[in-house]
């Protein structure tokens, strides 16, 4: 054996042993599988209380909407129907004929809209997100202001601006009004999420020499997809909700008209078709779910891709 070898024979032999840290052995245990019963019964419960409360009113008005009308206001009142049927979701279509012109007004309102508001937002809020320029925090300051002003406030100027551009009776009428509106609660919406995107990956596409055009159409856009969808979803359902005080001030022929006016046709003089409104209420937003369970398929993919090597 040579005298190395010897040599670091010796000296490990008399060194003391290195003890390596063990691991703290990880539970592969599901997070819902570590509560006890009893905290299980709780969560439970808790959630099932807080569904309740939420979804009450629509299975409420869905069963309304079951009922016959003699008999929603009998005493004792019943809240499962008796003798239910879907009669009015058929005689809705007698009682307002226009009802699916109704509808696809809403929609297509909605929609360009929605449109307006994405191609309008997505370059806004990539600019305040990025760039510090002279007026930024007042514009922002200014943005915020509008979304405390009513829409009913703005009536009688927003009136003449109409009449003005000779928008009057169009569907123009309610679709320039309504992305003003949505515009700057979008903005702040998505600028929010675009400066939690790294700055580096900008720098390093400036470096290989993209313009900045270039750097938000392949860089920034495919990561801030997820908050694209949501500023979608919400000014979808704000641009279907917010047609009525419109529709009635800067519209008066019947063939512009969106849903929340059709539906205002069955308040009678004498009475309200209660289940026939009803019927017509979940009829309606039934666009509205679908626009929103087909966008939820791409955020749920956006917000989870990058999340697992491949």
């Amino acid at each position: 054996m040579s005298d190395v070898a010897r040599t670091t024979e010796v000296a490990a032999a008399d060194s003391p042993a290195i003890v390596k840290p063990r691991k703290r052995a990880r539970s592969t245990k599901a997070m819902i599988d570590r509560y006890s019963w009893y905290e299980l019964v709780g969560i439970y419960a808790g959630m099932a209380l807080f569904l309740f409360f939420v979804l009450a009113p629509f299975i409420e008005g869905f069963l309304v909407s079951l009922k016959p009308l003699g008999l929603l206001f009998s005493t004792p009142y019943s809240f499962l129907p008796v003798n239910g049927s879907f009669d009015a979701y058929f005689t809705m279509w007698q009682s307002v004929p226009a009802l699916g012109m109704h509808i696809f007004n809403s929609f297509f309102i909605s929609s360009v809209v929605t449109l307006i508001v994405v191609i309008i937002v997505v370059p806004a809020s990539y600019a305040f997100a990025r760039f510090q320029f002279p007026g930024n925090g007042l514009m922002l300051a200014g943005f915020l202001a509008v979304n405390m002003f009513s829409g009913a406030v703005l009536l009688i100027p927003l009136f003449r601006l109409m009449r003005t551009l000779g928008l009057l009776n169009t569907y123009w009428a309610m679709i320039v009004p309504g992305a003003a509106f949505l515009i700057p609660s979008s903005i702040f919406l998505l600028r929010t999420y675009m400066m939690r995107i790294p700055k580096e990956l900008d720098e390093a596409a400036w470096v290989d020499g993209a313009s900045r055009l270039y750097t938000l159409r392949r860089v920034i856009l495919p990561l801030a997809m997820p908050g694209i969808v949501v500023v979608a979803i919400m000014t979808f359902i704000g641009a279907y909700a917010q047609q009525f005080i419109f529709a009635l001030t800067f519209n008066s022929k019947t063939e512009f008209m969106p849903l929340p006016v059709g539906l205002f046709a069955f308040f009678g003089k004498q009475e309200v078709v209660w289940n026939e409104l009803m019927a017509a209420s979940f009829v309606g937003i039934l666009p509205v779910m679908i626009v929103i369970i087909f966008l939820q398929r791409y955020l749920v993919a956006g917000l989870t891709a990058g999340a697992v090597k491949q």
